[in-house]
């Protein structure tokens, strides 16, 4: 059982335990019969309304499945299939393409059912081969520098550490990725290449999607070379054109009283009003915000130190671990959007999944209403896959605004071009989507189907737990910027904590929080010299780690140099935590380097300053071991630093390039280079 499963009945309170045994009231009722009657009817009522109330705040939705029915082999038996897509998904996306997958399978004499590696026993995959002409696919998503998922962690451990035999098992992979970042796709061709290795036959090659570009179109122009070869491989034809189905079918539920709607719980019913521990991803923590602070002096932008009390909550963290947080939706986009599908937001609902073998009963906690759904449920200011806009063709009136939604989903140059102009570089969301095509009003239980899941958002933590054991602090930049189409797009998640102020007298506004444990963490050893680049808000990790330096440093232990290098564009308006830093420059604590890129003609930044100090660099990572770290903007910023450190381990350390490089891959391999960055 995973640690976030909780039992579907957890023990009785004490208090609920009969006060009389049976015997007793046997004896009473022998004695004083008539009272030891009217006892027990009391007691009965009293018992089953204590077990109303303790039932109605059990987890309706947490997967409690045994192991028989999480078999994937016995469902695809029972069920006639031969295709099962595996998903190592932590945005959502990988999961969206596994599920477009199986659904396409219909077309290919290819039933699919579509799987979590976490809930299924893996081992199983040596039995696919049982099943004629069947077929593995893996839409995996490497995360952070070159991991797996959290769902695909077992999975990717076990075909690491184990020699098993494949033969027999067909199977492709198509990897989710990001070219900004140093390892990219590295868990899908890790996968790929060790599935072969094991004796697996691959019946497609490799896929690869890049998120910084267009992962869509990477997708679809794979899938559509995926289906032919598979056809190929089994001596099948495809049964025509794609027949657009419904996965859930709507259950209007007007009689289901409140105690038993979902209200924006992520798994358990009631468990933001009933809290109790542990604490994760499936089970948040309503954290209260005690401190929600404005960082910049002036130029229009806005950058927040939000402090959020996790006190009595169990949960731990240190300096260098995630604060994740579920946003809601703004208000205004909820209502937008249910005006266009002419829908009542109060309406309560539940989607059931129409494939009654899938584990997935629902899309998200259900029954709730349309409001609960938009608002805490869905990504509404997601921009939408084409997959989504070939569904929403379906309910346009004017055929020309069919005919361009499918022409923008189509596989040919133009459409794709056109595609990128209209929905990405336009950035429009399904609220603009529908505000712009007057005659596409779809339902809205289709619009809830075809969304993806609203998803946490992750923080860098910018505090340390030795200072502030009962607090969490993250620094946020207030996403918001006008589009080509003279619209105003607000982050979900910073627009969010925006409006979360406490204030005198009224209860503290509160956020469901959980912590992500992370890899980034300081030297082991406090003597060891360590070197932190953070412009921006990459800073947030680096101030838990300069409050634990100082903190060391007071208990008495040697510390080693500390210098970090800081930049933003001018010193009046955006270097945040400026007071706190020149304390810790007088008081001896670290060495800090600052480039303000436009406080000057020409632009200055922290590479600039890297440049310069070649020598110390050398002095930290090659003479004395030190441990170097970034955290910011992968596209440009950290490949830049990656490549003046190459260049100092060259000059200054003689080393040849390919020495160089293996030089920071052993850095890495040890945990001395570190890496958090966002694209």
């Amino acid at each position: 059982m995973d640690a976030q499963t909780e039992p579907e009945v957890p023990p009785a309170p004490v208090s609920e335990e009969p006060f009389l045994g049976p015997l007793d009231i046997i004896l009473l009722a022998v004695l004083i019969g008539g009272a030891a009657w009217y006892f027990l009817k009391s007691k009965k009522k009293d018992t089953q309304t204590s077990q109303f109330k303790s039932y109605s705040i059990q987890p309706t939705t947490v997967n409690t499945m045994t192991m028989a029915e999480n078999s994937f082999i016995k469902k695809l038996k029972s069920s006639g299939r031969r295709l099962v897509v595996f998903y190592g998904s932590q945005t959502g996306t990988a999961e969206e393409f596994a599920g477009r997958l199986a659904k396409e399978g219909l077309r290919y004499q290819m039933k699919g059912m579509v799987a979590d590696p976490e809930e299924c026993d893996m081992e199983e995959l040596l039995s696919l081969k049982d099943i004629d002409k069947s077929l593995a696919v893996f839409c995996l998503a490497t995360y952070g520098e070159g991991d797996p998922t959290d769902n695909c962690m077992e999975f990717y451990d076990w075909i690491q550490n184990n020699d098993v035999d494949f033969s027999g098992l067909n199977y492709a992979v198509f990897g989710l990725g990001n070219k900004t970042y140093e390892h990219y796709n590295k868990v899908g061709i890790y996968v790929d290449k060790r599935l072969e290795e094991l004796g697996a036959n691959r019946v497609f090659e490799l896929g690869l999607g890049d998120d910084d570009a267009n992962i869509e179109d990477d997708f679809i122009t794979w899938k559509d070379k995926f289906w032919p070869a598979v056809c190929d491989h089994f001596g099948i034809e495809s049964s025509g054109e794609e027949v657009l189905m419904r996965q859930y079918r709507l259950l209007e539920q007007p009689e289901t009283p409140t105690e038993r709607l979902y209200t924006g719980e992520v798994a358990r019913l009631h468990s933001l009003q009933t809290q109790r521990p542990p604490f994760d991803a499936k089970n948040p923590f309503l954290a209260p915000i005690k401190v929600n602070r404005e960082l910049h002096k002036a130029g229009g932008r806005s950058c927040m130190h939000i402090e959020f009390d996790i006190e009595g909550s169990k949960m731990r963290y240190e300096a260098g671990d995630h604060l994740a947080m579920y946003p809601v939706n703004d208000q205004d986009l909820v209502l937008r959007l249910g005006k266009l599908c002419n829908a009542d937001l109060d309406t309560i609902f539940s989607l059931i999944n129409t494939d009654t073998d899938s584990s997935k009963k629902h899309p998200f906690p259900c029954p709730t209403t349309y409001r609960t759904a938009l608002t805490h449920y869905l990504e509404i200011t997601a921009l939408p896959r084409t997959h989504i806009l070939k569904e929403l063709a379906e309910y346009c009136s004017e055929e020309k605004d069919k005919e361009f939604l499918r022409f923008m989903c189509s596989t040919n140059p133009e459409g794709k071009a056109k595609y990128q102009q209209w929905i990405q570089d336009s950035c429009r969301n399904i609220v603009h989507v529908l505000e712009d095509l007057p005659s596409c009003r779809p339902p809205l239980d289709h619009i809830c189907e075809l969304l993806p899941r609203l998803q946490p958002r992750y923080y860098s933590i910018s505090s340390s737990s030795k200072l502030y054991p009962t607090t969490v602090h993250v620094t946020a930049v207030l996403v918001k910027y006008e589009t080509t189409t003279g619209r105003v797009n607000h982050g979900v998640a910073t627009t969010f904590l925006s409006q979360k102020h406490p204030l005198d007298g009224q209860p503290l506004p509160r956020v469901p929080i959980f912590i992500r444990k992370s890899q980034f963490r300081l030297p082991a050893k406090t003597e060891t010299p360590v070197i932190m680049v953070g412009p921006g808000t990459g800073l947030a990790p680096f101030r838990g780690f300069i409050q634990e330096r100082d903190f060391n440093r007071k208990d008495g232990k040697e510390v080693g140099q500390t210098i970090l290098y800081f930049g933003c564009r001018k010193r009046s308006e955006d270097y945040i935590y400026e007071e706190e830093l020149e304390d810790y420059v007088e008081r001896g604590v670290m060495k800090l380097r600052t480039a303000f890129s436009r406080d000057q003609a020409h632009k200055v930044y922290v590479t600039h300053l890297l440049e310069e100090d070649m020598d110390l660099l050398w002095s930290v990572i090659g003479e004395n071991k030190g441990h170097f770290y970034i955290c910011g903007d992968a596209k440009n910023m950290a490949t830049d630093v990656r490549n003046i450190l190459l260049k100092v381990l060259q000059t200054k350390g003689n080393m040849s390039e390919s020495e160089a490089i293996q030089y920071i891959k052993k850095m890495e391999a040890q945990k001395r280079y570190s890496a958090d960055v966002w694209s």
